[in-house]
């Protein structure tokens, strides 16, 4: 392959700390840390795909390896040692994909191998990518090479999720976040690369890379290559091609989708959705881009137009805001709420297409049953007649008017305002941990108590709020399962925080304080020595205090 045919992620991969885009401070920290050689025994870089986790750890060695030193560092005639690296075949830097070399023994090959020193280099180098992907027992065949290497030898890991690598293999690593690329830094690069090649591309295609790629370049250079060989010639690829080309639809099929559910209007609902269907967007992506809009919706008056990551346009900022003034909160709620019940279980079914269909001619009735149900909340209870007369007057499920439809809807709706009045009698009190671990055990929900007795520390209880930390051994739904058992009880909203506090003992941890105090007290009481004096092997197993006294 020649340079030029290179796909561009590869063209324009960055060859030394000042090519680098939205990683400027990282580049600056590891270039001073090199020029003052204070170099760590191993470095750590986590982010998403796409910001240069791989791009940084091939500069670092080159910069650790560089013939012409960290100051002069190759950028276009490589010295030999760059060159190698660059191809990714220096003998002393061994590149390792953990994804495809997951076991120990792998690891103990590479450790065998870094007994010998380096053969042309200064220092030999391991650049591990995807290192999370390590078994444990590897890990831990790797943890005293990495706190105590040979001054020659230097490890370069990489990785997209760093959760799940030991905190015993990142306390020995120096660790760096890289952050996605802001919008307008990406832009001004796509941009500046598509000057570079020559493309016709115009700026809101540019605008709508940078929207589709979320913060990654590779993902924006991928996308901008598909971009310019769309119109070789000198025909300039406009929005409407693009959205077409990436799978993409306009933010106004949604805007102008949540008016007509809003107002009742089916056909045209179904219509919008069909175009959308049409132009191939996936129906897991189209609810991922619905809940988008109505985040949009709920929060529209705390946003700025050119804050909001190129997602919506100044018109569609503009119609966004006015619509939201007409919509009750409860509604954009119980939207959210409704879609994100259905991302859960629309792989259940096999045609997803017409699951998504039912979907929103569902919220069509949701969000008529949501207004009529406030609108009759808000009335005197003692007023039946008027609450009645009111009721009839509201276009609900079926607009006919006859007698015996309006008495159906005005008992649909007296039914929905029982509801509320019931959930609101039977709402449980919680307002103490000890509450919640008490209302487990009536309900039944012994996995929730297992885990807060077990696995969490509680820092603060108060105002619908639990601040909480956690051992690894936490459930992965515990947050989730508890947030929804919550509401079900009390009816109210809960928030679960995470904090970074260590907060109290958990409760296992008290009772089992509680117990060895006991074994303890016990083992000098007087009874006990008496009974050693006759039994000499005799072991205190367990206590049992007596409930009686």
């Amino acid at each position: 392959m020649t340079y030029n045919s290179k796909v561009l992620a590869l063209k324009y991969r960055p060859s030394d700390f000042g090519d680098l885009v939205g990683q400027e401070i990282i580049g600056e920290t590891i270039f001073n840390s090199v020029k003052l050689n204070k170099i760590p025994n191993a470095y750590l870089f986590t982010g998403i795909r796409g910001v240069g986790k791989t791009t940084i750890a091939r500069i670092v060695a080159k910069s650790l390896n560089c013939s012409n030193g960290i100051e002069k560092l190759c950028k276009d005639n490589l010295c030999e040692n760059c060159e190698a690296i660059s191809a990714s075949n220096h003998i002393d830097v061994l590149e390792m994909d953990a994804a495809s070399k997951t076991g120990v023994d792998d690891v103990r090959d590479l450790i065998e191998f870094s007994r010998y020193g380096p053969s042309s280099a200064k220092y030999k180098i391991f650049i591990i990518d995807e290192v999370h992907m390590l078994s444990k027992q590897a890990f831990n065949a790797l943890l005293k090479t990495l706190e105590e290497p040979p001054e020659y030898l230097k490890f370069i890991f990489a990785t997209t999720e760093v959760k799940k690598i030991p905190i015993t293999v990142i306390s020995r690593c120096q660790r760096f976040d890289l952050p996605r690329i802001k919008s307008q830094e990406l832009f001004d690069y796509i941009k500046k690369i598509k000057d570079k090649e020559k493309g016709k591309i115009s700026d809101d295609v540019i605008r709508l890379i940078v929207k589709i790629s979320e913060g990654s370049v590779r993902d924006a250079l991928s996308l901008l290559d598909r971009a310019i060989i769309t119109f070789p010639n000198d025909k300039e690829l406009d929005l409407d091609t693009a959205q077409n080309i990436f799978g993409y639809f306009d933010k106004s099929y949604l805007i102008n989708l949540v008016q007509y559910i809003l107002g009742g209007e089916e056909k045209k609902v179904i219509e919008i959705y069909r175009s959308i269907y049409d132009k191939g967007v996936d129906p897991k992506n189209f609810l991922n881009d619905f809940l988008e809009i109505l985040y949009y919706f709920k929060n529209i008056d705390s946003l700025k137009v050119e804050g909001n990551n190129f997602s919506i346009n100044d018109n569609e900022f503009k119609e966004i805001s006015e619509i939201s003034k007409k919509v009750d909160t409860k509604v954009l709620l119980n939207f959210w709420q409704f879609t994100l019940k259905t991302l859960e279980e629309i792989d259940l079914v096999s045609n997803q297409n017409l699951s998504i269909e039912m979907f929103l001619v569902r919220l069509i009735y949701l969000s008529h049953i949501t207004q009529n149900s406030n609108e009759s909340l808000k009335m005197d209870h003692s007023n039946n007649k008027s609450v009645e007369l009111k009721l009839n007057e509201e276009k609900t499920f079926e607009n006919k008017d006859t007698n015996q439809n309006n008495n159906k809807t005005v008992s649909q709706i007296k039914n929905i305002f029982q509801e509320e009045k019931s959930k609101k009698i039977n709402e449980e009190k919680i307002n103490s941990f000890e509450d919640l671990i008490k209302i487990c055990v009536e309900k039944k929900e012994l996995h929730l108590k297992y885990e807060l007795e077990t696995n969490v520390n509680l820092v603060s209880f108060k105002n619908q709020r639990i601040e909480i930390s956690f051992n690894e051994n936490l459930n992965k739904n515990f947050v989730k399962d508890l947030s929804l058992k919550l509401f079900e009880w009390t009816n109210l909203r809960w928030i679960i925080a995470f904090s970074k506090q260590n907060g109290k003992p958990t409760i296992k941890e008290v009772d089992k304080i509680n117990k060895s105090q006991m074994f303890s007290s016990a083992e000098k009481s007087k009874i006990i020595k008496k009974i050693e004096e006759v039994f000499p092997d005799v072991e205190l197993i367990d206590i049992e205090l007596d409930k009686n006294n």
